[in-house]
């Protein structure tokens, strides 16, 4: 039996802030997937983290959890504190294009999960700056996941939110989350059959 090691990085929503069963979309991923590897699942989140703070720390922070005879995995979990800090679009796309590409050098699969929906007021703003994430990550073949288009309207996604502080899901929505990410090329990423979903 060898080991898959997946290293989560981004901020509170890879940690499942808000969740009362303290397993977020991360942990409700990881109990669905199957493998005959040792599955580790270690997350390194920094609340309130924009783009270009996880881009000063994510590569030394997953360096230290590699190790040669295990296949290791890069999930970015990527929030929306870019638009809070001011950060321009073109900003936010080339902090993950920086993360990719050395991802990429140094060999790392990347799997990317894009921003929730969050306040309402952000809607616009967050839709644009989920699919220039979706854009980066596409034209670098890399799996991503648009939790903003499926979830802006759903009811339960919305009550759930509304439930809480407006900021953060709660168990219905990292579940709704979760889905999104089994149901958006994951399996495939990670070598498995569909069916262990």
């Amino acid at each position: 039996m060898g080991e898959l090691r997946l290293v989560v990085v981004g901020d509170e929503l890879v940690a499942g802030a808000g969740d009362p069963k303290a397993l977020g979309w991360v942990g409700r991923v990881a109990a669905r997937t199957r493998t005959d590897d040792r599955l580790t699942v270690l997350t390194l989140a920094v609340p309130g983290e924009t783009t270009t703070e996880l881009g000063h720390r994510w590569e030394d922070e997953v360096a230290r959890r590699l190790t040669p005879d295990v296949d290791t995995r890069l999930v970015i979990g990527l929030g929306r504190h870019d638009l809070g800090a001011g950060l321009s679009l073109a900003r936010s796309r080339l902090n993950l294009a920086n993360v990719l590409d050395v991802a990429e050098q140094r060999r790392l699969p990347a799997f990317v999960v894009g921003p929730p929906p969050g306040a309402a007021t952000d809607g616009d703003r967050l839709a644009e700056l989920s699919a220039a994430f979706g854009d980066v990550a596409t034209r670098r073949r890399v799996p991503y996941v648009d939790t903003y288009a499926p979830l802006a309207a759903h009811e339960q996604w919305l009550a759930d939110l509304a439930s809480g502080d407006g900021l953060l899901p709660g168990q219905a929505g990292y579940g709704l989350m979760a889905w999104l990410v089994l149901h958006t090329g994951w399996h495939t990423w990670l070598g498995l059959p569909d069916d262990a979903a």
